[in-house]
């Protein structure tokens, strides 16, 4: 493997590896539908005992929290998914599991109250993948669960309710982490100062060099406001420009202030943001694809693919949901630990074409 002169390149040859690493497991594993519902329900548990106690550590006095929902927040929606696709190919094959349906419900909740009172961008994530994983069940299987308006109103009530809760909790108990409010007022304050650092200094290939926190040492790109987790950069020992400690603080004007169109844009110039648009793009085409054979094969009385299937639809529900709100909301929710888990995701999804085409 070539040395990484930079987080660009790092980035890249991490994305590279994965890919091919899950690719080639994959294709070697028999992904069977008792698999599938196996290990997607233990991910999700665990999840949600996670999250719930980070939450907890939220109201406890000195004990830190660790924010998971960013690093693992997209594995929850492709676990949970991936739980409820198995659920429906079930009940279409007349097996019924009360006592599952009622678990996977009670989740959807812990994972909906915990996650959400952590961060308001999971909140928005998570309901998000759990209505594109409800979409493409809806248009896989012969369920009564079609996207309607009504359908629609409901997530968007769930999210009103959720952010009232939170405001309401955060003044009651004076905790102004909880309060979507103060988090909404902490974007207006810092949007504008945080947008005319990027916008005028973007170009093709990355920034204006100077412009980036490092100042004379910025190589005009790739300065680690797009990262793999600091920790595992550490433990190699890379060379690169990070930002820790009380550095983060600089870093954060762009992580937690701006979308990631933005944030990547500004790292990676014009073209990365260019090629991770149509990554996403190609994600989603070519696994909307694959979903439709698979729906051929099990019209066909194929049973070979079932687990694949389900897995499937939670991976792109999940990669649709952390691309979005990472793309669109908050830079936060792709950076990262979370780049990490994107990474993954997406090798997931992909690793489907060359078993489905055999």
């Amino acid at each position: 493997m070539i040395i990484a002169q930079n987080n660009l390149q790092f980035i890249l040859e991490v994305a590279i590896l994965v890919h091919l690493g899950i690719l080639f497991l994959f294709n070697l594993l028999n992904v069977s539908l008792r698999l599938a519902l196996s290990l997607s329900l233990l991910l999700t548990m665990f999840l949600s005992l996670i999250f719930s106690l980070d939450t907890l550590c939220l109201f406890l006095p000195f004990v830190s929290h660790q924010e998971f929902t960013h690093a693992f927040g997209p594995l929850s929606i492709l676990g949970w998914v991936t739980l409820t696709s198995g659920i429906q190919i079930l009940r279409e094959r007349g097996v019924t599991s009360p006592s599952l349906s009622k678990i996977n419900i009670l989740l959807f909740f812990i994972i909906l109250i915990a996650g959400g009172i952590m961060h308001r961008s999971f909140l928005l994530m998570w309901l998000l993948g759990v209505g594109i994983g409800y979409y493409l069940i809806s248009k896989c299987y012969k369920t009564k669960t079609k996207i309607k308006f009504k359908t629609i109103s409901y997530f968007v009530v769930i999210a009103l309710t959720s952010f009232t809760v939170l405001e309401i909790l955060s003044r009651i108990l004076n905790l102004e982490v909880l309060s979507p409010s103060v988090r909404i007022s902490r974007v207006e304050k810092n949007i504008i100062p945080s947008l005319q650092m990027v916008l005028p200094n973007i170009r093709f290939w990355g920034h204006v060099p100077g412009s980036c926190h490092w100042g004379s040492e910025c190589l005009g790109g790739a300065d680690g406001y797009i990262t793999l987790p600091v920790t595992l950069i550490h433990f190699l020992r890379l060379p690169y420009h990070i930002f820790y400690g009380i550095l983060v603080n600089q870093k954060d004007y762009i992580d937690y202030m701006l979308p990631g169109i933005f944030a990547v844009a500004f790292d990676g110039g014009y073209f990365s943001l260019l090629f991770l648009l149509v990554w996403v793009a190609f994600v989603t085409i070519l696994a909307s694809k694959i979903l439709k054979k698979y729906k051929e094969k099990r019209s066909e009385g194929s049973t070979r693919y079932l687990g694949r299937e389900a897995l499937l639809i939670g991976s792109l529900s999940a990669f649709i949901s952390q691309s979005m709100v990472g793309l669109f909301v908050v830079n936060r929710s792709f950076n990262e630990s979370a780049l990490l888990t994107y990474i993954i995701i997406s090798a997931l999804t992909v690793a489907h074409v060359i078993k489905v085409e055999q």
